[in-house]
């Protein structure tokens, strides 16, 4: 049996006719039934040509005359494009005209296709490439497209079109402010009511380091932040702190995106560090902001089993039973909100620390790690509340629900199972994209830029994806 595919082009008065592939099919096999994935790549392949010259030609044949006066313009030579897309790399003719004599223009030839196509790659090949690079390796997104399309990329060419497409999205972004609230309490009041209240955590990682200067040390630290709602979906953002230049015009970006209005009341839970202090101040003039317990548990936690692999001291004086009461106390204190006795009680231990630090070495690691958080407390008071009462009413205490964002934004693609090494830079411009994807905001993203594309609304598990 043999089948013969053809395409048949109708334009105006005239029609045409080509012939793309055959298929020979004796007996029916498991592995000869329908169309091979060789031979369905192939038929997408030349089709493809096909419809692509067409378009090309009557592209060319309308922009030859000139738009003023009609004329027909000389044609002064003709290059050619390759333009990759979803069903191969396709070179395409572009021919160049001398300007009428009737144009005003610096140029004296036009390129009607360069002006149209600004870029060599089509955009659903750039969707298809910066969604799942976003999602796994550079070289795993490379084998998935090369296996199932008729396309041969590889890994450093996705890369360069995802930092390109990245890239753009940076570039839109408004302006860095120090305050982003606007206009008088008395204006606030006549907005309507907020449907909802928001809670922002913060929380940081860290990403194996690729450059020179950062080798030594082998990591840098990316920000990550997550905005929960009872009536829209949670976002996300992230950025690297010692790269990206306009962090605060980030987190305000995705309030917006929740339709956030300046007399919402906003949560920032955050782990107080100098990094994210500064970054969700001045937001929100309804804002409390609040220090992750979680981190200041988690430093006692430190320290008292510090104390309990300290050896006893030989003179008289403080003894490990009563630093790890010190340590208690502290925690009990600042549990009920009570910053100034649960420093007072830090004191006290730093005091008796101070004379056996200087003789002994673990006894001084101790000393240093309590100094440490007696400035970290002192740093965030203004944001330590009853965290007790807090608990009693069910309301958030811990960054706990922004821990998963971290490992599903920052460790599933940059740590876990990954062996890379990153520049700032493509770190950088990979969250952006990651967290688009994963807050599925890509596809509205590239509908701006391209308004006529169609995607397939396909959904993913994302735990499936490394």
């Amino acid at each position: 049996m043999k089948i013969m595919m053809q395409v048949t082009v109708i334009h105006e008065d005239e029609t045409t006719t080509t012939t793309i592939t055959d298929f020979q099919r004796e007996q029916l096999q498991a592995d000869t039934l329908g169309l091979t994935l060789s031979e369905a790549k192939d038929v997408l392949k030349q089709l493809q040509q096909i419809l692509v010259s067409h378009q090309i030609n009557y592209h060319n044949q309308q922009h030859r005359s000139c738009p003023d006066c009609h004329q027909m313009r000389a044609k002064k030579d003709s290059k050619y494009l390759s333009y990759r897309t979803l069903f191969g790399k396709i070179e395409l003719e572009s021919p160049r005209y001398y300007t009428c004599a009737c144009e005003v223009r610096e140029k004296k030839s036009v390129s009607p296709l360069s002006q149209v196509l600004t870029q060599r790659s089509s955009p659903e090949l750039l969707y298809l490439q910066t969604k799942w690079a976003s999602l796994m390796s550079y070289g795993m997104t490379t084998n998935l497209l090369n296996d199932v399309l008729p396309i041969d990329v590889c890994d450093s060419s996705v890369r360069h079109q995802v930092q390109t497409v990245a890239q753009r999205s940076e570039d839109e972004l408004g302006p860095e402010q120090v305050m982003f609230i606007e206009g008088s309490p008395h204006q606030w009041e006549q907005l309507p009511d907020p449907n909802s209240r928001l809670f922002v955590g913060i929380d940081g990682g860290y990403i194996h380091a690729r450059e020179g200067e950062n080798r030594q040390a082998g990591w840098f630290e990316a920000i990550v932040g997550k905005s929960m709602s009872e009536d829209t979906a949670s976002k996300s953002f992230g950025f690297v702190t010692s790269y990206d230049d306009k962090p605060k015009r980030r987190v305000y970006e995705m309030l917006q995106s929740q339709g956030f209005q300046l007399n919402q009341n906003i949560t920032f839970l955050s782990d107080g560090g100098d990094t994210v202090r500064d970054l969700q101040h001045y937001l929100s003039p309804q804002s409390e902001h609040i220090l992750d317990w979680f981190h200041i548990t988690m430093r006692i936690t430190v320290m008292r089993n510090m104390v309990k692999s300290l050896p006893e001291l030989v003179e008289e004086g403080l003894t490990t039973e009563q630093a790890d009461r010190y340590l208690e106390s502290a925690k009990w204190y600042l549990w009920h909100g009570n910053v100034y006795l649960a420093l007072q009680k830090l004191d006290d231990l730093e005091d008796d620390l101070l004379w056996f630090s200087d003789v002994n070495d673990p006894w001084q690691k101790l000393h240093q790690k309590v100094e440490d958080f007696i400035t970290y407390i002192k740093n965030n008071e203004d944001h330590i509340p009853n965290y007790g009462e807090r608990y009693t009413y069910n309301e958030l205490i811990s960054t706990a629900f922004v821990e998963s964002a971290v490992n599903q934004i920052i460790s599933k693609r940059f740590v876990k199972k990954q062996q890379m090494r990153w520049t700032k830079r493509g770190a950088h411009l990979l969250l952006q994209m990651r967290t688009k994807v994963l807050d599925d905001d890509l596809q509205e993203l590239f509908q701006q830029w391209y308004p006529n594309m169609e995607f397939d609304n396909v959904e993913i598990d994302l735990d499936q994806v490394a």
